[in-house]
């Protein structure tokens, strides 16, 4: 029987308010992540690991893509973040950052990047 850990449901509840309101960029490159349309590779939006809560998740490639904002040029949520890639880092997870306006302007170049971190299997 395998075991489950029930997360606190504070941190359950923050994960549904932030997927049902996601920014502009969020559901952009969402449109693009979900149902394994890169390269097959699932992901994971607004999950929940270690305390974290992160922007999008494939497990399988151990990558966390981040979608930052405008509030986080900010010196003390710079160190934040760079606190927060150094530990996921230390569990063997890769975390990619883009600005908002990246995945605005140039969505092909974000996925692009994105699929640089993914396993890729030509086989059909």
């Amino acid at each position: 029987m395998a075991l489950t850990r029930k997360l606190p449901s504070e941190l359950l509840q923050r994960c549904r308010e932030l997927r049902e309101s996601q920014t502009d960029a969020e559901s952009k490159l969402w449109r693009c992540l979900k149902n394994r349309q890169l390269f097959g590779a699932k992901f994971r939006r607004q999950h929940p690991l270690k305390g974290y809560i992160l922007d999008f998740y494939c497990p399988e490639a151990g990558l966390v893509v981040e979608l930052d904002g405008s509030e986080h040029a900010d010196e003390k949520r710079i160190t934040h973040d760079q606190v927060r890639t150094q530990r996921l880092e230390e569990m063997n997870i890769w975390v990619i950052r883009f600005w908002n306006r990246d995945v605005l302007r140039n969505l092909e170049g974000v996925l692009l990047k994105i699929a640089e971190y993914l396993p890729y299997d030509p086989s059909p």
